[in-house]
């Protein structure tokens, strides 16, 4: 048997067989995080709603996903819009509206999509309740704007994401908490808005990627011993 690599290719082989170890490794132990996530995030939404005071005790990453029951009073004439695209692409938006509970608190309540003909609240006048009334929903912290997200129209309060710090500051409005709750499919009056637009998907392509960097090394492993039989430093004889 001969075993004489060479030892420049070698340590570089082999640092770089490490490196890709290493990642596919770390994309092995962010798949079960997502996987954690997910289960997590599927109990929360099939669990009991709380109540705000339960979830408002709670750390911010623990409520995310939990699903809430308010009571308290719209305010309707101070409704926001954010242009959103419906799930066959069609345009529409959703329709933010503070809420006020008994005990004196606003939130920021994503009542649902409308599309752009209901857009008016005239246009949907029964669906817009007034007094007292209960809503349930999931309770969500929105993704901020990105760089290259529109200006909001404030003329038309129409925004092309749910800004929630940007509408609180453009109303006012004093939030319990800087979050969104989305109301559940409980059907308005007159049917408008429609809830239960909550969408929970989590890309999860850690485990292709740890096949990836498997795969890579064991080919580089291949390439290493293969060049090395080739020029003899290496035989199995």
């Amino acid at each position: 048997m001969t075993f004489r690599p060479l030892p420049g290719i070698t340590i570089a082989a082999a640092l770089l067989m490490v490196l890709l170890l290493w990642l596919g490794t770390w994309q092995v132990q962010r798949l079960h995080w997502k996987l954690d996530l997910i289960a997590r995030v599927s109990a929360h939404m099939t669990a009991p709603p709380l109540s705000l005071d339960a979830i408002l005790a709670m750390p911010p990453e623990a409520a995310q996903y939990r699903r809430v029951t308010l009571h308290g009073r719209f305010h309707h004439d101070r409704e926001n819009y954010v242009f959103a695209t419906g799930a066959h692409g069609t345009p529409g938006y959703h329709v933010l509206t503070p809420f006020e509970t008994v005990g004196g608190r606003l939130l920021l309540v994503d009542r649902g999509e409308v599309p752009k003909e209901k857009l008016a609240p005239a246009a949907r006048a029964a669906g817009n309740v007034k007094g007292d009334t209960v809503v349930t929903g999931v309770w969500r912290t929105p993704d901020a704007p990105g760089l290259f997200t529109p200006a909001p129209n404030l003329a038309t309060r129409i925004w092309y994401a749910r800004d929630v710090a940007g509408i609180a500051r453009a109303d006012h409005l004093h939030l319990a908490a800087p979050v969104l709750v989305e109301a559940d499919a409980t059907p308005n009056p007159g049917g408008w808005p429609k809830g239960g637009q909550t969408v929970v998907t989590f890309r999860n392509q850690h485990l292709s990627y740890a096949i990836t960097w498997f795969a890579l090394a064991a080919g580089l492993f291949g390439v290493w011993l293969a060049y090395h039989v080739s020029k003899g430093r290496i035989s199995f004889k």
